[in-house]
């Protein structure tokens, strides 16, 4: 497991349907090691705080793997690392085998995996597509958010490593399909609101689910 490419970026305006968005999906490959703190990596910023960053999504990271997959799906779209406003392009990471909670030490960083990613309109605005959010969360390939755990530094081509898995063992892929479908198995929503390292927003709305379907059982 390694990082392919280490991607940053600055907010930027952008005409979409008539209006000026500020964005910073904009992510370019940053040469040399940069500094990962509690809110982001050094040369990076978030434009709208009140939807993005904060310490559970510090850091996000999209599977290298995906890229290719892509390119089938959207022929002749422009598809350089960084293009899914990801902080992290990885190699040997899936959303199906990175548990919620695991901390995976990269560079002289560490970082724990905190939810997987449900993108807005901008990721339509990235790629020109009114159907790309749309897309893009049918295809279950999410990326995730990581928080930072010990600050630390980072460059394209260090290893991750797995520093500890987390013991509920609930995937990033498990967690998107309960929030991507209505009901879900009750088991993995009850295992899946207990996660300590779920933000609290995310737990509360499984929780919610939880208490609907009891209901529900009982009419």
């Amino acid at each position: 497991m390694k990082v392919v490419s280490l991607n940053v970026g600055r907010p930027r305006e952008v005409e979409w349907h008539g209006r000026t968005v500020r964005t910073s999906i904009w992510k370019e490959p940053a040469a040399g090691r940069r500094r990962v703190e509690r809110l982001n990596v050094e040369g990076d910023e978030q434009a709208d705080l009140s939807v993005h960053g904060g310490e559970d999504k510090a850091v996000y990271a999209y599977p290298s793997e995906h890229y290719a997959v892509w390119a089938k799906e959207l022929p002749g779209a422009a598809l350089p690392w960084g293009a899914f406003g990801e902080n992290l392009t990885t190699e040997g990471l899936l959303e199906d085998g990175v548990r919620i909670g695991d901390r995976l030490r990269v560079g002289t960083a560490e970082l724990e995996v905190t939810q997987p990613r449900l993108p807005c309109y901008k990721l339509g605005l990235r790629f020109g597509r009114d159907d790309m959010v749309k897309r893009f969360l049918a295809s279950g390939r999410s990326g995730f958010y990581l928080a930072v755990r010990a600050a630390g530094e980072v460059e394209a081509g260090d290893a991750i490593v797995l520093a500890a898995a987390d013991p509920h063992g609930v995937t990033v892929a498990q967690v998107a399909g309960l929030i991507a479908e209505e009901g879900g198995d009750p088991d993995l929503l009850r295992r899946a609101a207990a996660l300590p390292a779920l933000p609290e927003a995310w737990r509360d709305h499984l929780r919610q689910r939880i208490t609907v379907s009891r209901r529900g059982s009982r009419a």
